[in-house]
């Protein structure tokens, strides 16, 4: 039964419901338009319930009254020891019934009629039509003893005046009511429209953002409260968030441009010089080979790592973790930085076996960046330690060297991207700024952490915390 009925509702009231909502999507409908409608609605439909409440409690209290009644008449009939039976309240609406229930004799009887259709409304009130029209007549009885004789009281109410009473004041309560509904939708709309005030103005500064006035347009959250303040200053720091975001990628792009110019430059001289010179001459072709080559290099170098970092920055960098021991994978570094920098002094005095869960090439490519850096910015004849330990069942790695150092303006960006410290633009030392910030992201997703310590013309190290993986 309950899937017929729920069959038919959904063929009907929701078929209804659906083009109700295509008609309302016609329409532009306000916030505060819609916020008065609900409230104009609320009002209404608890008007109605108050109307009925009343109206319940009027007709419970004219009840009240002939129960009153009611009890005083068979406290005076008992009282007079049943000498004479009267009814003070018959002209009031109250009718009464006196019966001995034994014998079925009538002591006194003043009701004129009884409901000849009657429709029961919680077993006590009666509706009838006779030669009055409607009438609303409420029953009652009560026994009592007198003189050890048990009788029974029927009293009627005719509560139809008090019906009558209550309907005239009724459309008078509507009347005002509905003044007065009237009264809070209008000052309601006003008070919505204020209220919305500063989305409007929100909506318009909004509107107004572009690159241009990013980072001063901004929302002004004077005079607004509670959860419209909360919002105009979520939406600011979200726009300060893209402001840093836009000027980050910004500088990004100008750097990237900027690193490419040089080697573009170069190749395109020495490719001019070709031109010129042709290919006869030998020592210009060599050099101009050799030139476009190392450019060529420096380029693809600059290229890759810009990739890495756009798949980082872009949530694609993917990494293949295994677990690997740390030891052979650092030997094998020193060992190549051996032959690449011979005139650099080389010292690996600890190399402990430390199992490592991460993805080999690119922990490989970081403490190569963190080598290769050492060995830049190193003269010959100076020292680079490189240290494989395990501390705490994590794996620590040191790179330490006693080149030129860092100042403690440099320590704060190194790992910033392009960032390179004027004392070493001003030795001419080869470099984009990059790999640092590239070295920092691979061990970040590997959960390590970085330690860097430096003195200025002494020397720097590097301290390269990876922790043991927890099954």
């Amino acid at each position: 039964m309950l899937d017929i009925i729920r069959k038919i509702l959904q063929k009907i009231i929701l078929p209804i419901r659906k083009k109700k909502e295509e008609f309302l999507s016609n329409f532009r409908f306000s916030m505060a338009f819609r916020i008065s409608m609900a409230y104009l609605r609320l009002l209404l439909t608890h008007g109605i319930l108050f109307m009925a409440g009343f109206f319940l409690l009027y007709m419970l209290s004219e009840k009240a009254k002939y129960d009153q009644m009611s009890q005083d008449i068979i406290v005076s009939i008992t009282d007079m020891d049943g000498a004479k039976c009267v009814n003070p309240y018959y002209m009031l609406g109250l009718s009464m019934r006196i019966t001995n229930t034994d014998t079925g004799e009538e002591l006194y009887n003043d009701i004129s009629y009884f409901p000849a259709e009657e429709k029961a409304f919680f077993n006590r009130i009666y509706y009838n039509r006779k030669d009055r029209g409607h009438i609303l007549i409420i029953d009652s009885e009560e026994k009592f003893t007198l003189q050890g004789v048990t009788y029974l009281a029927q009293f009627q109410y005719d509560l139809t005046r008090s019906y009558i009473d209550f309907f005239s004041l009724l459309w008078k309560m509507v009347l005002l009511y509905l003044g007065i509904v009237c009264l809070i939708i209008r000052k309601g709309i006003r008070s919505d429209i204020r209220l919305f005030e500063p989305l409007r103005i929100m909506s318009a500064t909004a509107n107004r953002l572009t690159v241009n006035n990013l980072h001063s347009e901004r929302l002004n959250i004077e005079g607004t409260k509670n959860e419209l303040k909360d919002l105009a200053t979520v939406i600011n720091a979200m726009l300060d968030r893209i402001e840093t975001s836009y000027e980050s990628q910004k500088q990004f792009v100008s750097d990237a441009s900027h690193e490419l110019r040089t080697p573009i430059a170069v190749i395109q001289g020495y490719a001019n010089l070709l031109n010129r010179w042709g290919t006869t001459n030998e020592e210009v072709l060599h050099e101009s080979i050799e030139a476009i080559q190392n450019e060529a290099r420096s380029m693809q170098d600059l290229v890759e790592k810009l990739l890495f970092l756009s798949r980082h920055d872009k949530k694609t960098l993917k990494l293949t973790k295994k677990r690997f021991n740390m030891r052979l994978l650092i030997e094998d570094m020193v060992k190549e930085t051996k032959l690449v920098a011979a005139n650099r002094i080389i010292n690996a005095p600890i190399m402990e076996d430390v199992i490592v869960y991460g993805d080999k090439q690119s922990i490989k490519q970081a403490i190569r960046i963190f080598i290769d850096n050492a060995v830049k910015y190193t003269k010959d004849g100076d020292e680079i330690t490189i240290l494989c330990q395990k501390i705490n069942e994590d794996c620590v790695i040191t790179i330490q060297d006693t080149g030129i150092g860092m100042t403690r303006n440099d320590v704060d960006h190194i790992f910033d991207r392009f960032y390179r410290s004027d004392n070493v633009r001003n030795q001419n030392i080869s470099g984009h700024g990059l790999g640092l910030s590239l070295a920092k992201l691979i061990i970040l997703a590997h959960t390590g952490k970085i330690k860097v310590r430096s003195q200025y013309k002494k020397g720097s190290s590097f301290i390269i915390t990876l922790p043991k993986r927890r099954f």
